[in-house]
């Protein structure tokens, strides 16, 4: 009786005609690759060609897919995280409800696994209520690292915060690549040694090149958006004690927006976020603001339950190392026999110790 073998699972990188494919399975999984999909199938053979060159854009566009028999079955996206591209994140995976899903999903993983050699370090974010995912991760090595809430701050809550608080700011300064080291330095700080050693940022992940300039722009004037950027300087100090990066879209419901505060400048959370209720304001945009925050920051979390923020989403930031295995190769040394060669000088039998001897005693008498 011969027994039956399933088909053999094909992991390639994406192509153009995967994109309705993909489109369908972020559909299944209530994902937002559509979303995804819209802007890759407009921009697809540019961003394709952007890809093949040698430069800090070829990961630009990361996708695999997993296909049996001509079918996409599942479906993968990685970017780097850091300029060193050390530490590299999974930002999505989907695979159709079935009973290979977690052995595509398995597939799909470790071929980035082995395929991204400069990776180091790779972590991602998965909802604490996805218990498949979960599973999923585990089984490949990934382990839990911190807990992640995204909070909601209703216009509401910004519109009154606007108008009964007055930001105290007197050092708000704009950013540029001439604050990198001291972004880096605040970046440092914020973060536990565990959650920095796995980023593995440097001072040149908060500066700009002129094609991430270019690039950024460029979306920002397709897309009707502003980037706000600014940090808060302590000349004491001669540091960066609080940051804050905000996107306006004008299509979105939502901005999303990033805080970074040391940790010995905690009440710097009331007046950035002020600062930013007053930028809202004064753009005329009736829309929230989307923070997130991590179980080591309680003081951050607890200023968003004092402004009757509304959690949206709690997630786990999971993480795992790779250690890629070197090809095993012969020595040279062991390639021209030298060990054959230094047999024959060794001695043919153990040595025999000849008489040792000792000079004569001064107290020895001559007769």
């Amino acid at each position: 009786m011969q027994l039956f073998s399933p088909p053999s699972v094909t992991v390639r990188p994406v192509q153009y005609r995967d994109l309705e494919a993909i489109h369908l399975l972020g559909q299944q999984n209530d994902l937002e690759t559509p979303n995804y999909v819209g802007e890759i199938n407009q921009w697809f053979k540019l961003v394709r060609f952007i890809s093949w060159l040698p430069s800090p854009l070829r990961n630009i566009f990361r996708a695999y897919v997993a296909e049996v028999g001509g079918q996409i079955l599942g479906f993968i996206r990685v970017s780097p995280v850091n300029h060193s591209r050390t530490t590299w994140q999974i930002d999505q995976v989907s695979v159709m409800a079935g009973i290979q899903r977690q052995n595509i999903g398995t597939q799909l993983i470790r071929h980035c696994l082995e395929s991204c050699w400069e990776a180091r370090t790779w972590i991602l974010s998965v909802d604490v209520n996805s218990k498949d995912e979960i599973a999923l991760y585990r089984q490949n090595g990934f382990q839990p690292l911190a807990q992640l809430t995204d909070w909601e701050i209703p216009f509401a809550s910004l519109h009154e915060i606007a108008q009964n608080q007055q930001p105290d700011l007197p050092n708000l300064l704009p950013v540029s690549n001439a604050d990198a080291f001291l972004l880096y330095q605040l970046d440092t700080a914020a973060m536990p040694p565990q959650i920095r050693q796995v980023y593995d940022l440097s001072i040149n992940d908060f500066r700009q090149s002129l094609i991430d300039k270019a690039i950024k722009h460029s979306q920002n004037v397709f897309s009707s958006n502003q980037h706000i950027t600014g940090y808060v300087y302590e000349p004491q100090r001669k540091a960066a004690i609080g940051y804050f990066s905000l996107v306006l879209e004008a299509s979105k419901l939502m901005n999303n927006c990033q805080l970074t505060v040391h940790p010995a400048y905690t009440w710097l959370y009331k007046e950035l976020v002020s600062q930013i209720a007053r930028i809202i304001e004064q753009e005329k945009i009736e829309s929230g603001v989307l923070v997130s925050s991590a179980d080591y920051q309680s003081e951050r979390e607890d200023y968003l339950e004092q402004i009757q923020a509304i959690r949206k989403r709690h997630s786990m930031l999971m993480a795992r190392s790779v250690w890629h295995k070197v090809r095993e190769t012969k020595p040279a040394l062991e390639a021209l026999q030298l060990s054959r060669m230094l047999a024959g000088l060794q001695p043919a039998q153990k040595p025999v110790p000849g008489r040792i001897d000792t000079p004569p005693s001064s107290n020895s008498e001559s007769h």
